[in-house]
């Protein structure tokens, strides 16, 4: 996902921004936003207006980061000043050798760092009021007004052995918790219609800091998914948990989510099914029990939607090791799925295995796992048809309305086409009949 962005009034300084990566790194994008535009600079949506273009990069995989030091290039090509943060910062060697031009490099969450580049680039004016320059109480967003993502910690403590996250963003922090409540009321009060809750490991939250008990508005709260969850199911929005690892104490959400009060939603990176991959990865779950439970919580939740990613092509998967996983994917019948093939990351473990994956093997697994999942999407969706669904508007064009359900999250899943609902508007939620359906979508009509 790319963002190129723009705020408001005139100002000390005029930045540019580039926010490369996921909703974490955006996040991130829009602290380092708000404090700019605090310390009184204006935020330019093009290179000639900006005196310095900061760059967020990505660093998860080597597509990534040759996009980000793309986007550095031709940053430093059009304009000339050019400031480096996020999580490819952490190779700062490797940045400054391919653009020795760049003005600072950081790592991610390094706020006070980013902001302090632009300060030596370009000063801040000396007298400024951050309320004439009109900073909104929820600080500047890159999302659309109605949803917003919500940041409950940094870091991972899991050492999966393909991903090298925990080296850059460190080990779990968890938020105190009055904190993220605070943020999430002033979220709702700016009109926010669905909070959609990140970090590296939602069910994690807390853990760092023994559920420490925080006060929300003169009331304990412990630093726990689930208590947090019942504070936010009491806003009155749409609640959406994603990157959930399936630990045992993720039961206990699972009614908040069949009483409406937080979404019936689940996105969890199972990564693969094969006990033996699952090995290889260091990955925190056992694939039967991970079934027993998905039909528990069905049982108690029977609306629950379920979102997950996988890899295929791993080192050392074998043909039954996929067809393992083929299996199981029949069986859990999850609803929305993403998948890629194994991409050697530099520095994670995963690249010293043996019985690398042929690329051509990969991509065809990858083929058959795309085709069994769309099977599995279809036959989940047109179980919709005839049924009452509630839609949140996300857009509006010349040929009708365009949103999500609670089944879908923003930009990965699905959408709900209201065809000839023109004069409906964004952030709206309406009751539809659903009409038709393919492997990914939904038509549907106003009731």
């Amino acid at each position: 996902m790319t963002q190129k962005i723009s705020t408001a009034p005139a100002a000390s300084g005029k930045v540019g921004f580039i926010s490369l990566g996921c909703p974490k790194a955006l996040v991130d994008s829009e602290r380092i936003l708000t404090q700019l535009r605090l310390d009184g600079y204006d935020v330019v949506p093009t290179y000639q207006d900006a005196d310095v273009v900061v760059v967020n990069t990505c660093g998860f995989i080597d597509a990534a980061k040759q996009e980000s030091l793309d986007a550095i290039g031709e940053a430093l090509k059009e304009n000339g000043k050019v400031i480096v943060t996020g999580c490819m910062g952490v190779e700062a060697d490797r940045i400054r050798n391919t653009h020795p031009g760049v003005l600072a490099v950081s790592g991610p969450h390094a706020y006070e760092e980013v902001v302090g580049a632009v300060h030596e680039v370009v000063p801040p004016k000396q007298q400024h009021d951050p309320f004439v320059d009109l900073v909104p109480p929820q600080g500047i967003k890159l999302t659309p007004r109605h949803y917003a993502y919500l940041k409950i910690s940094e870091g991972c403590n899991h050492r999966c052995s393909f991903c090298i996250i925990p080296s850059m963003r460190g080990d779990l922090v968890s938020r105190p918790v009055g904190e993220v409540l605070d943020e999430a009321e002033r979220l709702v009060k700016a009109g926010v219609k669905e909070v959609l809750v990140i970090s590296q490991d939602t069910s994690a939250y807390g853990v760092d800091i023994k559920y420490r008990t925080g006060f929300w508005q003169g009331r304990p709260v412990k630093s726990k998914m689930l208590d947090l969850c019942q504070a936010l199911g009491e806003m009155g929005v749409w609640v959406r948990l994603h990157y959930v690892y399936p630990y045992p104490h993720v039961d206990d959400v699972i009614p908040l989510m069949a009483e409406g009060k937080i979404l019936p939603y689940l996105d969890i990176p199972f990564q693969h099914a094969s006990p033996r991959i699952l090995k290889l990865m260091k990955r925190p779950a056992h694939d039967a029990k991970t079934l027993e439970r998905i039909r528990a919580w069905r049982e108690v939740c029977p609306e629950l939607t379920i979102r997950s990613t996988f890899i295929v092509g791993f080192p050392g998967e074998t043909e039954e090791d996929f067809q393992y996983l083929l299996d199981w994917l029949e069986e859990a019948q999850l609803d929305r799925v993403g998948a890629f093939t194994y991409s050697p990351v530099e520095g994670a473990p995963a690249n010293e295995l043996e019985g690398a994956v042929p690329e051509d093997v990969k991509e065809e697994r990858l083929e058959r796992f795309m085709a069994k999942q769309a099977e599995i999407s279809a036959r989940r969706l047109q179980a919709k048809i005839g049924r009452e669904i509630e839609v949140l508007i996300d857009e509006v064009d010349e040929e009708g309305a365009i949103g999500r359900s609670k089944a879908d999250a923003p930009e990965i899943d699905g959408l709900v086409y209201l065809n000839d609902e023109t004069g409906l508007m964004p952030g709206q939620v309406v009751r539809a009949v659903v009409e038709h359906a393919d492997e990914h979508d939904l038509w549907a009509r106003l009731i």
